[in-house]
């Protein structure tokens, strides 16, 4: 790991530890933003990683831009900082301005939005992500001529506002001919989108898991049972081992996953981490709370705050179903021969 590296994760730590407290969580799930948190990040230039210093940004890295984004994962940051992110490298692809704040990104829904040559946008998306939190939303459509992106203001839009199991907003917005700030034509269209947002979940489930096994290792070494530590008990070594590997695969795909994707997402290393990296966050939080016993279950303990998180991510921009079965198609399709090339030129 780099030197720069790890300063950008000892300055997340010490942002996170000073405004990301129980208290700053209890509050944003009551739906206070935390406007503390955000101005630390975004004072330090975290908002703005991925966009050029050109462009008013910090010109950050893809792959330390991720593993500052694992790392908020890791703390449970309840702010938009990943569709953000994506929000920023979405538009810079497709040479557009990207809006100060925080962003949000329309999700692939079940119908595609229609972007017309007047530059608007209809239809309706349901579960945006932080949808009624973000002045503006990015959006991809599609018309007779191809796929587009643009920049829509999102205030009127959202005609029901909810929370996801994590307690992160969730809207829907409905889309009546809305006025396109910006659009260009974005090549990859809806693919592209999800293989995007497939990718951020990823790393930042990767982020969770290691929070979990954290929390978990250090309970197994504080509970006490029949006189000793119940991390001296076989039984439970072996689930904290099954963890351990969980949390260590999540890391690796996500790892492969931003390595092969630094310029735009690489569809075949994205399906497999999204797939894996899900997998992880359904057996490792299992894992985890049966190790924590029933005081994993209390609102008193922090476990929740990441395991609600990773049952919430893994369903998002294509679960591990979607992602296992997309391979199978990926793999079939290009024959028998070309797996083992497959593998191994990512």
């Amino acid at each position: 790991m780099s030197d720069i590296r790890n300063d950008l994760l000892d300055t997340v730590d010490r942002i996170c530890e000073e405004h990301c407290t129980r208290a700053v969580l209890v509050t944003a799930e009551q739906g206070e933003w935390p406007s503390a948190l955000w101005d630390a990040l975004d004072e330090v230039g975290l908002v703005g990683a991925l966009l050029p210093e050109e462009a008013g940004g910090s010109g950050i890295d893809f792959a330390d831009a991720m593993a500052i984004l694992r790392r908020t994962a890791y703390h449970t940051v309840p702010l938009p900082l990943a569709e953000t992110l994506l929000a920023g490298r979405l538009l810079l692809s497709a040479g557009l301005k990207v809006p100060a704040g925080p962003l949000t990104v329309v999700p692939p829904g079940a119908q595609p939005l229609r972007i017309s040559q007047s530059a608007t946008v209809s239809g309706e998306s349901v579960r945006v992500p932080w949808g009624n939190a973000c002045v503006h939303a990015v959006v991809v459509g599609q018309d007779e001529d191809g796929s587009f992106i643009g920049v829509v203001a999102t205030e009127g839009l959202a005609c029901a506002a909810l929370r996801n199991l994590a307690g992160e907003p969730r809207a829907t917005l409905r889309f009546e001919s809305a006025p396109l700030l910006q659009v260009a034509p974005f090549v990859g269209g809806i693919d592209r989108l999800r293989a995007e947002g497939a990718l951020i979940r990823s790393v930042q489930m990767a982020g969770a898991i290691e929070r979990i096994l954290s929390y978990s290792v250090q309970y197994a070494n504080e509970r006490v049972q029949f006189g000793k530590a119940i991390g001296k008990f076989q039984a439970v070594q072996h689930m904290l081992a099954m963890l351990a590997g969980h949390a260590a695969a999540a890391g690796a795909v996500a790892d492969m996953a931003v390595e092969a994707s630094a310029d735009q997402a690489h569809d075949f290393a994205v399906a497999v981490a999204k797939a894996r990296a899900g997998e992880a966050a359904g057996r490792g939080a299992e894992i985890a709370h049966q190790v924590h016993g029933a005081m994993g279950f209390t609102h008193e303990h922090n476990l929740h705050y990441s395991t609600r998180r990773l049952w919430s991510w893994r369903e998002e921009f294509g679960n591990e179903s979607y992602w296992q079965e997309r391979l199978g198609r990926t793999v079939a399709a290009a024959g028998a021969q070309a797996l083992w090339p497959m593998i191994t030129n990512l």
